[in-house]
């Protein structure tokens, strides 16, 4: 097994258990060594996945840190390409859309480039998406986030108070009834707000192994954005604005 689908299957693991022990891991992955996994969870430590504990365990990092976009690339995948599709269909020739940074839009950008539209981003990897692109990008500058690939602030928030969007489409790290939706960094919360309150109609990208997660900073409540998820879940049911990506 190749090391992106090992590393792939143990940050599942940690989304489903706060502690996950070695020999939890090789139950999960037969036939793969003992110093294989635990040099996969080193480089999962060293990207601030994980905490290595003693005693041959490690436990998932929650609240402090958003997850790198290495590392949220290669979980929930199949998900992440239903809700990205479901979201690239809303955009109509001769709009202005923001994209934020993140995994899943990021993916939108395939099923966008061959529009008449303008994407107006904060995400540093959209320029290699972009090849044969009839489609204008504006890339606002900023402080790079290199965990993330993110722009963010005071010159990123000055450029985005005078843009104006027929349509945003931002990613959180969670979203909650009493968190609304959140994110880890304060300066990504800020540029968020800004985004929203520029926006004719605001759409936030989650996939459900989100949903009732609180981290840090609200950016607003859950009735002042659409989410696309891949499913329903209890969140989603009482918050009221949502749409479902099909299959």
């Amino acid at each position: 097994m190749i090391p992106f689908e090992r590393r792939r299957q143990m940050l599942e693991a940690f989304e489903n258990s706060e502690v996950v022990t070695i020999c939890d891991l090789k139950q999960l992955l037969p036939g793969t060594s003992e110093s294989t996994i635990r040099r996969d969870l080193k480089a999962l430590a060293n990207e601030g996945e994980i905490l290595i504990l003693h005693g041959g365990a490690a436990r998932k990092m929650e609240g402090s840190y958003d997850t790198s976009i290495s590392s949220r690339s290669i979980l929930n995948i199949r998900e992440k390409n239903m809700i990205a599709r479901c979201a690239a269909e809303l955009v109509s020739d001769g709009e202005v859309v923001y994209l934020d940074a993140g995994s899943t839009a990021l993916r939108m950008v395939k099923h966008l480039k061959q529009k008449d539209i303008t994407i107006v981003s904060t995400n540093a990897l959209i320029a290699q998406e972009l090849d044969g692109a009839k489609c204008r990008c504006i890339l606002v500058g900023g402080n790079l986030l290199l965990a993330t690939s993110s722009l963010v602030g005071p010159m990123t928030d000055s450029a985005l108070e005078n843009l104006f969007f027929d349509k945003a489409f931002i990613g959180v790290s969670g979203f909650s009834l009493t968190a609304g939706i959140n994110t880890p960094d304060e300066r990504e919360a800020k540029k968020k707000e800004i985004v929203l309150r520029n926006s004719k109609k605001c759409y936030v990208l989650a996939d459900s192994s989100k949903s009732g997660r609180s981290t840090l900073c609200k950016v607003t409540d859950l009735k002042n954005v659409t989410i696309i998820c891949e499913k329903e879940t209890p969140v989603l049911l009482e918050a009221g604005a949502y749409l479902l990506a099909e299959r």
